[in-house]
């Protein structure tokens, strides 16, 4: 028999299937544990350096996006700024900074989005380090003259680990050694442990034992060290071979000693260097530091630091100065006290000279006019270090000036017996001399050019001398395109590589106070504009419309330089359109007046500025939009083992139907994966809007072939948008914590729960717990100690009624989506209400149409005893449907509700309970326990469908 023989279409037409997120996380990887804290809280403990798994169980339809974030950071591997985007959150070697709160969010567009979080708390344990420190007294000499000895454990750890001292192979305590006193120090969160051996005495010279664990917790093993205390035990000491401060000569060899004056055990030395690294050029054998042909980049500070966990580290720091002169600058300074800002017969004038130098105060200035060394008098004033100006700033003062003053003057920077090279600026005083003035040459107050080019902004300068330009922003609090927020220039230009738009803006040029006058700077403003091409929206737009409708398309220009449309382009399909001419605007618009085959293609329009073109993509057609997989509810069809066949339920809603005209039949494609050929079939379609679930059986798949199956809507227009699937045979033993299928019992084993999901509009969760994860501290007289099989290991859901619950409060557990395959079914489980404040607990239907109506189809209130007892309640829901499970709190705490094994079967309830329906006591009550089947029972076969 061929295939599409098989293949008869049968549609059968649902209420309409619109559903919100719900989400659900669930682990994967390598946890130690995954628990409930504080009641509601989940926690996923994992070892440092495993691999953490976080997976999203969503439902709803269409079928939502999940995005995983992070408290304080984000969702990734490498902490980017981004998140991840996909239902499977993976970390390959966690580390302790990657633990925190992980927030999954699904959202489809209907209603509010679904967020869950769990909390990742990565354990670990570091090495312990170990030192060792005596009192603080006037004693300096050998160690252990002091009374007293402080043995201090430090540990990074998570949990917080437990110490043991031991000294040799006994274990020190307070009770057994008088001796001994072990403490933690304030403020130390339980990372530190000391060990204090009081009044010295000579048993305590011992080999002592620091032993730190997390109590195998994530399989992590205990770890210790080991010090030896002896008579001889000392801190470290150093000294240097060199001064604190040493100064050296560009190209010198350098060797520095550090010295070990004392310690035992053996110190460690270390040299360092800030605030840098160590210089290539550096070598360090034991103490000696060696640097050949030192330069000036090697300067800094050089760290001796000698350890050996006795008392504190040794340290001696070298400030090691190169030798270096630069920048070289002078100043003229009228007459301060007369406020002039020129140069007067008759008043003061002072000139200044600086250099920077290292070391700066070791610099020396000589003053020379018109090549003849300048000497003091009582008109003539040297200052070597002038207060007024930056620090050794060498100035000479002229008391008066007079006529005979004028001259050219030669200041000399100096490291006097150094074989570094003198430094020099010379300076010109005459009538000629006159402070600057700047301005903005005619007609380049405004720059304009365009992005990618290059740009010259110019002020011109008069005087004598002339001082360098600095050039800034103004607009913007933005640095200059070199990255400093100034730049000097010597010629009053501006240059400018490769403008972007981000430049466009207003730049001052101002007069610098140094090779020049000292005066209030002169400035001046130049405007840069960079014209850029237009940005428009949309770049691209599938339009869907129905025959004969009309639409418009509309081009708008966002940003652009100059922002205005010069020309706007048309073209349909490459060919270009003749359009009326139209007023100057920021946009361009073309009407369709009736989509027709002969008008739908693609539009575009091209968009100009006379700087450049952008341009707006449309896509118009009256294709119908493609059919959305419906994915929440496989509901496989049961095949024995010994069927060579199976078959599925393809369900989809259509997209956005009223977009186009009806859609009249659907095409489909089904191929197996191993072959090629595709056989085809059509599906009629009698009715069709937003939201409604159509359903097609594929029957005789052949077992365990995977198929592609591809579904394209059809309507007068032709084809529309395709939509494809690969459905997967998987064959897998039934275990209880599978998916509830019908005819199927959750025992609520796995902590998916069977798929049942929390309501986010409740006031608080249902609990999965057992005898083994139940809080301590929970109220007795309340809630069951097992679940219905009275084992330890087995699991139930519950409510806890101990505060911040308050009366009313409800909590509601909402099953799957079920499709509807029989008229009449029964909905089976166990309830336990034991205690004095027990409250409701009702059962619910959800059924799927236009929006989603509950309505409630059995409720039990008060204490029933402690005991598990089973009821059946009926329904016959019209359409794809929910159970919902809600607690109800009581009056007050002693009031948890509990439920487990529940079963969703097709039919009629039994009339009379028999075997397992009958009220099952607890454990020590004298009454048979009921217990679960074994796994090694029948095996049933199930049909899983995957995504690709």
């Amino acid at each position: 028999m061929k295939l599409h023989t098989l293949l008869s279409a049968t549609q059968i037409p649902f209420p309409c299937l619109i559903s919100p997120a719900q989400a659900q996380i669930i682990h994967a990887g390598q946890a130690c544990v995954v628990k409930e804290d504080n009641i509601s809280e989940r926690v996923y403990t994992i070892r440092e350096g495993d691999t953490l798994v976080l997976q999203c169980l969503v439902t709803g339809h269409p079928r939502p996006q999940v995005r995983w974030t992070k408290t304080a950071g984000s969702a990734s591997d490498k902490f980017q700024e981004t998140s991840v985007f996909n239902e499977t959150l993976r970390i390959e070697k966690i580390q302790r900074l990657q633990g925190g709160r992980y927030y999954c969010k699904a959202e489809n567009g209907v209603g509010v989005p679904a967020i869950k979080s769990i909390r990742v708390d990565v354990q670990y344990l570091d090495e312990p380090v170990l030192t060792i420190h005596q009192t603080i007294s006037d004693v300096r000499g050998s160690f252990y003259q002091e009374k007293t000895v402080f043995l201090r454990c430090t540990v990074n750890s998570n949990p917080p680990a437990r110490f043991i001292w031991k000294r040799g192979a006994e274990t020190l305590s307070h009770s057994q050694d008088n001796g001994v006193d072990i403490y933690e120090p304030l403020y130390t969160q339980g990372e530190t442990k000391v060990l204090k051996l009081k009044n010295l005495r000579p048993q305590d010279y011992a080999s002592y034992t620091c032993q730190v664990s997390v109590r195998n917790v994530c399989g992590i093993p205990d770890k210790s060290i080991t010090f030896q205390l002896t008579n001889t035990t000392a801190p470290p000491a150093l000294k240097l071979s060199v001064n604190e401060t040493l100064v050296v000569n560009p190209g010198d060899n350098i060797t520095i000693q550090c010295s070990l004056t004392g310690g035992d055990p053996l110190p460690e030395v270390v040299w360092s260097h800030s605030p840098s690294p160590m210089p290539q050029n550096s070598l360090v054998q034991g103490g000696n530091l060696t640097i050949w042909r030192i330069r000036v980049e090697d300067s800094g500070y050089y760290n001796c630091t000698a350890i050996n966990n006795v008392g504190n580290p040794a340290k001696k720091t070298v400030n090691l100065l190169v030798r270096s002169m630069k920048n070289v600058t002078f100043q003229i300074t009228p007459d301060v006290i007369k406020e002039s800002e020129s140069i007067q017969l008759g008043q003061d004038l002072k000139l200044s000279c600086h250099v920077d130098a290292v070391p700066q105060e070791k610099v020396f200035y000589f003053w020379y006019k018109n090549g003849k060394p300048a000497r003091m008098s009582d008109r003539l004033l040297i200052t070597r270090n002038d207060p007024e100006l930056p620090p050794v700033t060498s100035s000479m003062e002229i008391i008066d000036l007079r006529f005979s003053d004028y001259g050219t003057y030669l200041c000399v920077a100096s490291f006097q017996g150094a074989p570094i090279p003198d430094l020099s600026v010379e300076v010109n005083i005459s009538s000629e001399t006159v402070p600057p003035t700047i301005s903005v040459p005619k007609g380049q107050s405004t720059i304009t050019v365009r992005e990618g080019s290059r740009a010259e902004l110019q002020c011109e300068v008069r005087g004598k001398p002339k001082p360098p330009i600095i050039w800034s922003r103004v607009d913007k609090e933005a640095p200059m395109p070199s990255g400093t927020m100034t730049e000097e220039t010597y010629d009053g230009k501006l240059r400018l590589e490769s403008v972007s738009r981000e430049m466009s803006g207003t730049y001052k040029c101002q007069t610098a106070r140094y090779n020049g006058f000292n005066i209030r700077p002169r400035e001046a403003m130049v405007q840069l504009n960079i014209q850029f091409p237009p940005v428009v929206e949309p770049t691209f737009q599938d339009i869907r419309q129905g025959l004969g409708r009309s639409v418009t398309l509309r081009c708008t220009m966002l940003k652009g330089s100059p922002m205005k449309v010069a020309t706007a382009v048309w073209r349909f399909n490459g060919n270009l359109l003749t359009l009326p001419p139209a007023e100057q605007q920021d946009y361009s618009e073309l009407k369709v007046d009736s989509v027709s085959r002969d008008t739908s293609g693609s539009y575009e329009c091209s968009i100009s500025n006379d700087v450049g073109v952008s341009t707006c993509l449309f896509q118009v057609s009256a294709k119908a939009y493609n059919p959305e997989f419906y994915y929440d509810t496989p509901n496989p069809t049961l095949s024995q083992k010994q069927s060579k066949n199976y078959s599925y339920i393809l369900q989809w809603t259509q997209k956005e139907p009223d977009a186009v005209d009806p859609i009249l039949r659907y095409r489909l494609e089904v191929r197996p994966l191993s072959q090629r050929n595709t056989i085809q079939t059509f599906i009629p379609v009698q009715k069709m809007e937003k939201g409604l679930l159509l359903e097609h059986v594929l029957p005789n798949l052949k077992v365990p072939q995977s198929y592609e199956v591809r579904l394209t809507p059809i309507t007068s227009f032709g084809a529309g948008d395709m939509a494809s699937r690969i459905i997967q045979y998987l064959e897998r033993r039934y275990l209880p914590s599978a998916l509830p299928s019908l005819d199927n019992t959750c025992h609520f084993e796995d902590e998916k729960i069977c798929g049942f999901m929390q309501d986010r509009m409740d006031n608080f969760d249902w609990t999965r717990q057992n005898a083994q994860t139940q809080n301590p501290k929970r109220t007795v007289n309340t809630g069951p100690p097992t679940d219905i099989s009275g084992t330890k290991e087995g699991y139930y859901m519950f409510i806890e009624a101990s505060r911040p619950r308050v009366e009313g409060d409800k909590a509601r557990l909402i099953s799957p989506l079920y499709n509807i395959t029989a008229k009449y079914y029964c909905v089976s489980f166990y309830y336990h209400m034991y205690g004095k404040h027990i409250g409701s607990l009702n059962l619910l239907v959800r059924v799927k149409n236009k929006r989603a109506i509950d309505t409630q189809v059995w409720s039990l209130s008060g204490n029933r005893g402690n005991k598990w007892q089973q009821v059946h309640v009926p329904i016959n829901p019209p359409g794809p449907f929910q159970i919902i499970f809600e607690g109800v709190r009581g009056t007050n705490y002693e009031g948890d509700i509990a439920i487990d094994d529940v079963t969703l079967k097709k039919g009629d309830c039994p009339r009379k309970p028999i075997g397992p329906n009958k009220a099952v006591a607890l454990p020590g009550n004298g009454v048979s326990t009921l217990h679960r089947s074994s796994l090694c029972g029948p095996v049933t076969f199930f049909l899983y469908v995957l995504l690709r």
